[in-house]
């Protein structure tokens, strides 16, 4: 779509997808290609809610977080694409299949997720995706998920 990989900082997330704390699980879009690919960035911290449980004394992040944070990166590629920032754009799972879990993703960690469309179009509401979640090059988690895109009109 464009010739210019373009970047959303935090502040144009949460003016394209409605989650927050505790739930709002990227920090930064960065070389979004259209709504042909992109990375998320997510810096793990301690101060996450869901370390006081899983697990006491050996913090891990959930894999349904990995895949949550995968499918907001996806979101935000969208909607940055096609320029929905405002446009309250909700987007809910509809499947999720072959879902890889390679290696702790821990506090102090940073996730960098690699996010590519294998299926959707502007004006579509059924997009598949493609993630590879990794830490400093090593990967995390894999998976493919199709979601609604429930685009304003």
């Amino acid at each position: 779509m464009t010739d210019t990989l373009l970047t959303a900082d935090i502040q144009l997330i949460q003016r394209l997808i409605p989650h927050r704390y505790p739930f709002l699980l990227v920090d930064r879009v960065i070389d979004i290609d259209g709504t042909k690919s992109a990375v998320g960035i997510k810096n793990v911290t301690m101060n996450e809610p869901h370390f006081q449980g899983h697990f006491p004394g050996l913090p891990i992040m959930p894999g349904v977080t990995i895949v949550e944070a995968m499918a907001q990166t996806a979101a935000v590629m969208v909607g940055t694409a096609l320029n929905l920032a405002d446009k309250e754009l909700k987007v809910y799972f509809m499947a999720i299949d072959n879902c890889k879990f390679r290696r702790k993703v821990v506090p102090g960690d940073q996730l960098r997720m690699k996010l590519t469309t294998l299926r959707g179009k502007p004006g579509g509401k059924v997009w598949k995706f493609g993630g590879v979640a990794e830490v400093d090059g090593e990967m995390a988690a894999e998976c493919e998920f199709t979601a609604m895109m429930d685009l304003p009109a």
